[in-house]
Parts: C-alpha cells; structure tokens; sequence
C-alpha cells in the first residue's frame, strides 16, 4: 500500500542516503523529496515546506579547506533549520552525525556543532529529534579511497590490486547498511532504539584493519578456492556480500573446472567450513558411478535431468535397496554413512545429478572406500 508521508532526504545520493531512497521506494514510500548538492536551492526552499518528515544525511567528510567542514555540516544543517522555522514546519528530523563527534578535530567539532543547534532546535519547538553517531558504514554502493577502508578493501581485492594497509591494529567499529536503514525506518516509524538520548544502531561489530583485510581477501579467494568465508558469522556474511557488490562486471562469471572421461563429468562447484560442498555429476547413458562407502560422509542427491536408480546396501549386509529418480521429479535422495551406493543411468541421454556432501573433500582423509553394491 502506498505511504503518503512526505520525506525529505538530504544528501539522498550518498551511501547511506541511496540505500535509504531504494528501500523507502520498495516500500511504496512514494513521496520523497531528494536533495543534494545538485539540487535547486529553489527546490528545497519547496521540500522544507512540504516536508512531513526529514532524515538529514548530508554531510561534509573530506573537503578540500577545513573550514569548509564547519560550513558543510554545521552551516547546512543551520540552514534547514531555518527554512523549516520560516514555514513553521515541525516535521520530526533524523541527523547522521558521527562517532567521531566527540573528537577535537575539525569534523569531529563540525558534527558536534550540527549537533547541538539541532538539540536546541528540537528542544525549542518541541519536535522529535534523533541523532545517530554512526561508527563505520560498510555495505553496497560504498565509495572507495573516501571514508571507508572496507570499500576501498574490496574494491582492491577485486581489481586484483594490492591491499594499502597502514596499521592492522587499529581498531574499527563497524554497522552494516542493511542495519542502518532498518534503524531509520524505525525512527521513521516513531520508535527509533536510543542509548543516553542518541540513536543506536545494532548489531555492531568491534574488530581490526587487519582482521577486516584478511577476510575480504578470503572473500576474493573463492573464485579460486571454491571455499567460501564462514558465512555463519554475521559479520563475515555482511562482508561477502559486500566484497561481491564491487565484482566488476568481467568478473560475475567464471568457469568451474570439470574432471571428464568417458563415463561422464565431475563438477564442483562450492565449499563450506561447517556445511560441506556442492558438485554436478554427469552420468552418460548405460553408466554407474559410485560403488563405495562412508563412515561419516553422508549425502544429498537431486537429479535435474535424465533418469536412472541409486541403489544401496548395508557395507555389513547383502540386500539390495533400490531407488528410481528422473529429472521430471525433484526429490533429496538421502545416501546415509555406512551404506555402499551407486548410481545408475537407465536412460538415453546424460544423468545429470547435484550433490551434496557433508565433508568437503580432503586427500589425506577421504572417507571413502570402494566396494561394489552388488
């Protein structure tokens, strides 16, 4: 259903104010006011009238005179203030301040002051004000070599340039994007989270440069490895995900290698640290693979194309268990440990079969021992 609340986003072609316009559109929140620096003065002039609800993300990080931080952040944000007075606008305002607010820098004092003539403001006219100390924003449509080194990590590793790293020490406070706009739809909403009157954003994630770099390098890796991070880890998942956000276009396809011979195809496709790994096995007509056991292996077959029968037996016993499967009927064929199996193809074209295995594969342990079914 579509909102009628009219918002207006400063700094709207930001990171963080792009993902907010996307998400808010989904959302069928259809009224939004986006301004930016290209944005006709006349244009906010109309907005800070109009406007019901204001997240102001605009924000000076690095410009080339450091007065310009005192004049970008504290001066603009003044000056939405007053055109809001000047319509006697009180639309509740969200303002992306930063951790580094209590810092005696130059933008540290810039956010700090943006800051405090907000709370005055707000306390003034009596309008809900949230303001959020973001730590460091990661996620897709981060700007590299700007104001995030996890941007700038991913878009090296997947140039395949080195990684520009001063100190691997150095700590980082870390929010995912995906959890800020949450957080902001919330404040939209009237229920923002708040910790000693500021808003918060969780989860959070405390950690290194260097721990950082490691896993966007482990993230590079897979094309290669076919080993993919521990995704079960929140943090590292988020960061996958943004590693893969900065893939040039030449690089969202690539092969698989194929282990052939004559009766067919082997084909990984992925790994996992807890979950095992993924392949394609193609069968030609009149083949049998397989004719071996598992103590502690145990997999999941899916036949997509062809047709044929697993078979089974116990690898201390002598009946024969059997199992029809064809490509026009998706099912899990369950391959317990300790049961020899193998798998025919009864038809006249390729068995095509995806396979699941609890372990991925390991020389040194296979797991495996050959032993026909019958």
């Amino acid at each position: 259903m579509e909102k009628t609340i009219n918002i207006l986003i400063t700094g709207s072609s930001g990171f963080i104010g792009k993902n907010l316009v996307a998400t808010l559109k989904h959302l069928q929140y259809n009224n939004l006011m986006l301004y930016d620096v290209d944005t006709p003065e006349s244009d906010l002039n109309e907005y800070l009238k109009e406007a019901q609800f204001v997240f102001h993300l605009a924000g000076v990080n690095r410009p080339d005179n450091k007065e310009d931080f005192m004049k970008g952040n504290f001066g603009f944000t003044s000056t939405l203030l007053n055109g809001l007075k000047k319509w006697g606008n009180q639309s509740p305002m969200v303002l992306a301040s930063s951790i580094q607010a209590i810092l005696k820098n130059p933008y540290g004092e810039s956010k700090k002051a943006g800051e405090d003539v907000l709370i005055r403001y707000g306390q003034d006219q009596g309008i809900p004000i949230y303001i959020y100390r973001f730590p460091n924003v990661f996620g897709k449509w981060s700007r590299p070599f700007y104001n995030s080194a996890i941007a700038t990590f991913c878009h090296q590793v997947a140039h395949q340039q080195p990684l520009t790293i001063n100190d691997k020490l150095a700590p980082l406070h870390l929010v995912y994007i995906d959890d800020v706009v949450q957080e902001l739809l919330a404040a939209l909403e009237g229920r923002p989270h708040l910790h000693n009157g500021f808003g918060v954003v969780e989860p959070s994630y405390h950690t290194t440069v260097g721990e950082v770099a490691d896993i966007i390098q482990q993230c590079g890796a897979v094309k290669q490895t076919r080993q993919l991070p521990d995704l079960a880890h929140p943090l590292v998942k988020k960061l996958y995900a943004t590693y893969v956000s900065f893939l040039p276009q030449d690089q969202w396809v690539y092969p698989l290698t194929m282990h052939q011979d004559a009766r067919g195809s082997f084909t990984e496709i992925i790994r996992t640290l807890g979950g095992g790994q993924v392949s394609i096995n193609v069968a030609k007509p009149g083949i049998e693979k397989g004719h071996h056991w598992h103590h502690t292996k145990h997999e999941k077959f899916i036949v997509v194309s062809g047709e044929g029968i697993i078979r089974f037996r116990h690898a201390l016993g002598h009946d024969v268990h059997e199992v029809s499967v064809n490509g026009n009927q998706f099912q899990i064929v369950e391959i317990p440990p300790g049961y020899v199996h193998a798998i025919a193809n009864t038809g006249k074209t390729d068995l095509i079969t995806v396979m699941w295995a609890s372990e991925k594969f390991d020389e040194a342990r296979p797991d495996t021992y050959p032993e026909k079914v019958k």
